[in-house]
This record gives C-alpha cells, sequence and structure tokens, in this order.
C-alpha cells in the first residue's frame, strides 16, 4: 500500500517563523544573568562652583526741572445733584487757572472721582443721611520749574476753599540718564569689594556669573508732604529746586578664576 503525505507549502512557512522566534527568545533569555530593566548610567554630581557675592551702591545727584502736585475739590450739598454739580464747577475753574498758566492738556489728568454720603450720627446709635459730598481729584505736572509756584498759586485761588492740595514732588525730566550712572557706579562698587575680598583669600576674580539690581530709590521722594487748606493767592508759592539724590543698589556675582 502506498501513503501518500501532503505539505502545505503555507504551513510549512508559518512553522518555520514560530520555530525560530522561540529559538530566538531563549537565546535571548539564556544570555541574561540579571534583571531584564535596562539600567540607566549614573549622572556625575553636581559640583558647586566657588564664587563671591557683593552688593554695590551708585548715588548721583541731579537738579530737579519739574513740578508735580495732586489735588481735589470737594463740595457738599443736601442732594447728590446739587454736590456733584458744584465740584463740576470748581474743578472747571481749576483746570482753566492751570492751563492759563501754560501747562498743556497732556500735563493734566483725572486722578478720582467720588460721591459719599454725609450722616449725622443720633444718640440712639441710629444715623440718618443729611447730604452728599462729592470729590474730583487730579494731577499736574509744570514742566517748567520757574511755574510750579505760580501755576499752584492760580490753581488754588480758583478752587477757593473747596480745594485740597495733597502733595507736590519735585522730579528731574531725563531721570534715566541718571539711572544709567547710577548702576554703573553701583558695578563699579561692587567689583572693587569683589577684588579686595579675593585678593585677601588669595584668588583671583574670572567672569560675572549673575547681576541683580535690589533697590532703586528714585529723586524727588518725600520732598514735599502735607495738606494744604489754604494758600496765599496774591503771590506765587516760593519753589527751590535745590538737588535730588538717586540711589541704585546691585548684587553682582563672580566665579573664581
Amino acid at each position: 500500500m502506498r501513503t501518500e503525505v501532503t505539505f502545505s507549502v503555507r504551513s510549512l512557512v508559518i512553522t518555520a517563523a514560530v520555530t525560530m522566534a522561540v529559538l530566538a527568545a531563549y537565546v535571548l533569555g539564556s544570555t541574561q544573568t540579571g534583571p531584564s530593566t535596562a539600567v540607566a548610567a549614573e549622572e556625575p554630581a553636581a559640583v558647586d562652583t566657588p564664587s563671591i557675592v557683593m552688593t554695590g551702591t551708585g548715588e548721583v545727584s541731579g537738579t530737579p526741572d519739574q513740578l508735580k502736585f495732586s489735588l481735589s475739590v470737594t463740595t457738599s450739598a443736601s442732594d447728590v445733584s446739587t454736590a456733584l454739580g458744584s465740584a463740576n464747577s470748581a474743578t472747571r475753574r481749576v483746570l482753566s487757572a492751570v492751563q492759563e498758566q501754560s501747562v498743556a492738556p497732556e500735563d493734566i489728568q483725572t486722578t478720582g472721582l467720588s460721591i459719599n454720603p454725609r450722616y449725622d450720627y443720633n444718640n440712639d446709635g441710629s444715623s440718618t443721611i443729611t447730604g452728599y459730598v462729592a470729590t474730583e481729584s487730579m494731577s499736574v505736572v509744570v514742566r517748567k520749574l520757574p511755574d510750579a509756584g505760580a501755576t499752584i498759586s492760580a490753581a488754588v485761588s480758583a478752587g477757593g476753599n473747596a480745594v485740597r492740595l495733597h502733595s507736590v514732588r519735585l522730579q528731574v525730566d531725563d531721570e534715566g540718564a541718571l539711572l544709567d550712572k547710577a548702576r554703573a557706579a553701583a558695578i563699579d562698587e561692587a567689583r572693587v569689594k569683589a577684588e579686595q575680598y579675593a585678593a585677601a583669600a588669595g584668588r583671583e576674580l574670572g567672569e560675572v556669573t549673575s547681576v541683580r539690581e535690589v533697590r532703586v530709590t528714585p529723586t524727588g521722594d518725600r520732598v514735599f508732604s502735607r495738606a494744604y487748606a489754604d494758600l496765599a493767592a496774591t503771590s506765587a508759592v516760593p519753589i527751590r529746586a535745590g538737588t535730588a539724590d538717586l540711589n541704585v543698589t546691585v548684587s553682582v556675582a563672580w566665579s573664581f578664576a
């Protein structure tokens, strides 16, 4: 009897592929001696670079050539409309007087408007609204210092008893140029101190690694700050420019050479 055996080519190919895959997995597994998880190479520990940090302060002086002041107009009445109308009228007079002193419109800025009830407090702790108070505020920059005194007096005279002058601040027009000089002086001072310390330690300064501005004190701070109920309108308020100081403090770090 003759037995015929028939092989499928496709079955042979699939069987061979499976056999090769199993063999490869066996060989790979036999070559591993530890866990199959990959181990990342350890990064080198960070090394602190020796450095020196110093602060320096630069101070420059300038002559104020401008003046900025703020004022408010406050009026009261039994009703809101009347109180606001009175404040508007007084504010218009003040604005007109200021502009007559050659102050440009862009140098006059409205800074606030408020309307608040006025109360009368009773013995039993209760309160009754007896009227309303309207307040309009503005700030004015006088760019020619010799005109500042006359401008303040004109504003106060126009508003009368309704005007309250809150602050007067002298300032330098080109404060940026003073800041540039102060920053350069601050860096120089920090470098001188750093070089002294480095020399005492037997080292030399390397490159600058960081610079940080710590504090800036602008010119004109706290020149004037008080409230005026009224000022003599017959003559200009006397203004003396004097000098204004500007301070800049920086923190600078160097590496050692």
